[in-house]
C-alpha cells in the first residue's frame, strides 16, 4: 500500500463587516476573513495538505488568486475540485487532523457542523476528520484578533 502524508497551513486577515466562513459554514461574528475567495482558512489548509500529499503543489497553484473565476468562490467548491484531482491520481483519504487558531469567536459549538459539512464534501466518514480550536492567550496577530490561522495534516493512500 502506498501511503503519503501532507501538511497544510493558511492564514487570513480579519476585518469588520465581512461574512465569516470557516469550516464550510457561516459563523456569526462582527469580523470575517479577507481573501480572493470566501477566505475559509480551514478549508484552504486542508486543500494544501491534500494537494501536498499527492504531489500536486498548492491551492495557489491550482486555483490562482489572479483568476477571475475564483473571485468570491465558495471554498467548498475548491475542496471538491481538490478531491477530484486526488482521485485522478488514485488517492483516497485515510484521515485528516486540523487545528484552527483564533482568539474570538469561540467556535467549539460549531465544530460538529463543520465536521458534518466537510466530511460530506470530502466523501469520508465524520470520524476520519478531526477539527480542534485553540487561542493564543492574546499573543500574536491571532490573539489581537487581527487574523486567524489553520493547520491540517492528512494521510492518503493509493489504491
Amino acid at each position: 500500500m502506498n501511503i503519503r502524508i501532507g501538511f497544510g497551513y493558511d492564514v487570513h486577515r480579519l476585518e469588520e463587516n465581512i461574512d465569516f466562513w470557516l469550516g464550510g459554514i457561516l459563523i456569526p461574528f462582527e469580523k470575517g476573513a479577507v481573501g480572493h475567495s470566501d477566505a475559509d482558512t480551514l478549508i484552504h489548509a486542508i486543500c494544501d495538505a491534500l494537494l501536498g500529499a499527492a504531489g500536486l503543489r498548492d491551492i495557489g497553484f491550482q486555483f490562482p488568486d489572479t483568476a477571475a473565476e475564483y473571485k468570491g468562490i465558495d471554498s467548498k467548491i475548491l475542496l471538491g475540485n481538490v478531491i477530484k484531482l486526488l482521485k485522478s491520481k488514485g488517492y483516497s483519504i485515510v484521515n485528516i487532523d486540523s487545528t484552527i487558531v483564533l482568539q474570538r469567536p469561540k467556535i467549539s459549538a460549531y465544530i460538529p457542523e463543520m465536521i458534518e459539512t466537510l466530511a460530506g464534501v470530502l466523501g469520508i466518514p465524520t470520524h476520519d476528520l478531526s477539527i480542534k480550536a485553540k487561542t493564543t492567550e492574546n499573543l500574536g496577530f491571532e490573539g489581537r484578533e487581527e487574523g486567524l490561522s489553520a493547520y491540517a495534516i492528512v494521510l492518503v493512500q493509493k489504491s
